[in-house]
């Protein structure tokens, strides 16, 4: 599987450099830390849109992530992140973590996310500007 991701082919690319804290008992990168590194990201490529959350929201509806090496403390990681399916209401980023200057994923992840109204209380079709993203 992990030659299915190279770093070129993500356009978005987030920096993230371990923490102590991030370690466990067995002294590597412990796997729940990964869920907020791809999560910083995703927030960064949020902010590329520009949406205004008063008036668009999102909500995380599905996380998969697959553990493909570990990682130890201290490591540079960077995060590659791309719109990969668009649908009416929801779409999916791909986000894979590498070390850097390796460039072998060490992790991949799908979130599905759902464009949400809460004024309305409703999912709302997907806004244009990621739309625009995914066609680019």
């Amino acid at each position: 599987m992990d030659q299915l991701f190279k770093i070129e082919d993500f356009k978005f690319q987030h920096p993230i450099s371990t923490r102590w804290k991030d370690l466990d008992a067995f002294r590597h990168i412990n796997n729940a830390v990964f869920l907020s590194y791809i999560e910083d990201a995703r927030i960064v490529l949020l902010k590329r849109w520009k949406i205004n959350y008063a008036e668009k929201s999102l909500i995380v509806a599905s996380v998969k992530i697959d553990y493909l090496k570990q990682v130890k403390h201290p490591s540079s990681l960077i995060i590659g992140q791309k719109v990969s399916r668009i649908g009416n209401k929801s779409f999916d980023i791909q986000s894979v973590i590498f070390v850097k200057g390796d460039f072998s994923p060490v992790c991949t992840s799908t979130i599905t996310s759902v464009a949400f109204d809460f004024t309305l209380n409703q999912s709302i079709k997907v806004f244009q500007e990621i739309i625009d993203d995914y066609e680019k």
